[in-house]
């Protein structure tokens, strides 16, 4: 398994700079995505961890000017599930480090796709 990560400071770090905005949009890039939710998971349950996510992206994108239409609920409860996923696959008893390297190690160049639903009557 690499190595992205040899602290739990370094973890919590990348947190930190999400929830409190100073992390740049430019430098919030997937892998800092789930690091975050991987933390959040791993410190509540699935839908505490999905809240988190969701009011922490919206406040992100908009503190960076985002446009919010990038936001993607359906992807975010997508990518939470994927990472749970792992979480239970994992080893037992798995370090924060441990946990989020292999999330980075098994997700990080995956990529969900979400069909836009359409709400309108077919004709």
């Amino acid at each position: 398994m690499a190595d992205y990560y040899k602290t739990e400071d370094e973890v919590v770090a990348v947190v930190g700079g999400f929830e409190d905005c100073t992390t740049s949009k430019e430098d919030f890039n997937h892998l800092s995505h789930l690091t975050v939710a991987t933390y959040y998971l791993l410190s509540s349950g699935p839908d505490e961890a999905f809240r988190r996510v969701c009011s922490g992206l919206l406040r992100f994108i908009t503190h960076h000017g985002v446009n919010p239409g990038k936001y993607n609920e359906p992807l975010t409860r997508a990518w939470i599930e994927e990472i749970q996923k792992v979480i239970e696959e994992a080893p037992p008893h798995s370090s924060l480090v441990d946990a989020t390297n292999l999330i980075i190690e098994r997700l990080g160049n995956h990529r969900i796709t979400i069909e836009p639903t359409n709400s309108a009557p077919d004709q």
